[in-house]
């Protein structure tokens, strides 16, 4: 026997699939349509021989690393934070700041590194952040962060790697 709860609720949770509102889509969560080139292209089977099976998750298929899992979480060197895929320059440690969430963050990404897009997954709307260059998947920005810009780049230590500044020696 059916019930109105049962009808109801079947018919908003299709009404809210239809829209792209429950599940993921990679595709278009990271603009990855076929309208969106990127300038490093690989195959599957290449991204999975370069990339370890935690950044292919999180680059390649959207994932989320574990809060406080991330050895980048206590980088404190100077120096530049890249992509893991193509080793796009991504992030300067002057903009990295400690946001209490268990992410890296920032509050600015350097010029022409990254690109973002709509991303309405898990019933949430969010702003997607991913490498202009390949495509990479990184995390999300959000309007919380400190001044200047306002904003947190909370992007998953996985999708990135640190290259120290060259000391000085005299």
């Amino acid at each position: 026997m059916t019930d109105r709860r049962s009808v109801l609720t079947a018919a908003g949770a299709s009404l809210l699939a239809a829209l792209g509102w429950l599940r993921p889509d990679p595709a278009s969560a990271a603009g990855n349509s076929a309208a969106e080139h990127f300038e490093v292209t690989k195959a599957e089977a290449e991204w999975r021989r370069q990339l370890s099976p935690g950044q292919y998750n999180v680059l390649r298929e959207h994932g989320t690393e574990r809060p406080f899992s991330s050895p980048l979480n206590g980088e404190h060197r100077k120096g530049t934070f890249a992509c893991a895929g193509c080793d796009l320059l991504l992030f300067s440690s002057e903009t990295k700041f400690d946001s209490g969430t268990g992410w890296p963050s920032f509050y600015q990404p350097l010029d022409n590194a990254v690109a973002t897009t709509e991303d309405r997954s898990y019933m949430m709307l969010r702003t997607e952040v991913h490498c202009r260059r390949c495509g990479g998947h990184f995390g999300h920005v959000f309007d919380d962060g400190p001044k200047p810009t306002g904003l947190r780049y909370c992007m998953n230590g996985l999708a990135l790697t640190f290259k120290p500044a060259a000391s000085s020696a005299s």
